[in-house]
């Protein structure tokens, strides 16, 4: 009833209407636990939104949070005592995974639609923090990139920081640094240098409130060098930090293209283009034998 009475609504051009129906729809479904059919029209609402042109303003960002707001958080069992659990376990894997899909698809539609008729190109922030608090809290397998993805999209940096430190309190040996690696070098890949440093010294900060260790180790000695040198602007002191802390930069494969691009942001590097080597070493090798 609600799919098709909107639909003759947002044909008819009462797009206002509509979208009243879809947000009401959405949140009683979600309300009563219809993880799925509310999904449904909370998606719907967000195309009712894109088909009406409707700008990204503050009381339509209010709008979707009620209805994030609504989603199930719920968390995940890490072990059971007994084996006739087994399936109970399962069972609940599979729920957090339908649940976190539906509202992944829904705020992921939510973004695209304020990166159109917004101000931020990559989306509205608020929006981009809702999922990444979503994803950390109900994914039944961490994705600490994607989390960070979001975040650093986002306009709550103590909140990022104290997910970090959370994640740092749990993870296994070796992926503290790593997850705050990360975290700097979006930053900064997206020529962000204020919030990286914000956010390492918010780091700090927190892990010694919580009287706790931070990472030692060379990617976080080349984090705080790079921060340092970013700040000077220093292009032989940057191109000798990537030589000499290439095997901690190794440890992760995205993180040779996040320092490319801060190269790029930075420092105007362009990136080389591989299939230009190639067709220039083969001319080479051509001049030679000619």
């Amino acid at each position: 009833m609600y799919k098709s009475i909107s639909t003759r609504y947002v044909s008819a051009q009462r797009c206002a209407e509509a979208l009243d129906l879809l947000h009401s729809g959405a949140c009683l479904q979600l309300k009563h636990g219809e993880v799925t059919c509310g999904s449904e029209l909370a998606v719907m609402f967000v195309d009712a939104l894109v088909k009406g042109k409707i700008p990204c303003d503050p009381e339509i960002v209010d709008r979707i949070r009620k209805i994030y707001k609504l989603f199930p958080q719920i968390p995940v069992p890490s072990n059971f005592a007994v084996e006739d659990d087994v399936q109970e376990l399962t069972e609940a894997l599979g729920a957090a995974k339908t649940r976190l899909q539906s509202c992944y698809s829904f705020l992921k539609a939510a973004i695209k639609w304020s990166a159109e008729f917004g101000a931020d190109k990559n989306g509205d922030p608020q929006l981009h923090t809702m999922l990444a608090e979503y994803i950390y809290s109900e994914s039944p397998e961490m994705d600490m990139a994607k989390v960070s993805y979001h975040f650093v999209r986002g306009n709550n940096l103590k909140k990022f920081a104290t997910t970090l430190v959370n994640f740092m309190s749990k993870c296994y040996p070796g992926e503290d640094d790593i997850a705050i690696a990360r975290a700097i070098l979006m930053y900064l890949s997206m020529g962000n240098l204020q919030d990286a440093s914000s956010l390492m010294e918010e780091l700090k900060k927190q892990v010694q409130a919580q009287e706790l260790e931070f990472p030692v180790s060379d990617l976080i000695q080349f984090i705080n060098l790079l921060l340092l040198t970013l700040e000077k602007e220093t292009l032989p002191l940057f191109n000798a930090l990537r030589v000499k802390y290439k095997p901690s930069i190794d440890r992760e494969p995205a993180f040779n293209e996040l320092v490319c691009d801060i190269a790029e942001k930075f420092y105007g590097m362009q990136r080389r283009n591989p299939f230009q080597d190639m067709f220039g070493d083969m001319l080479k090798v051509s001049d030679l034998s000619n």
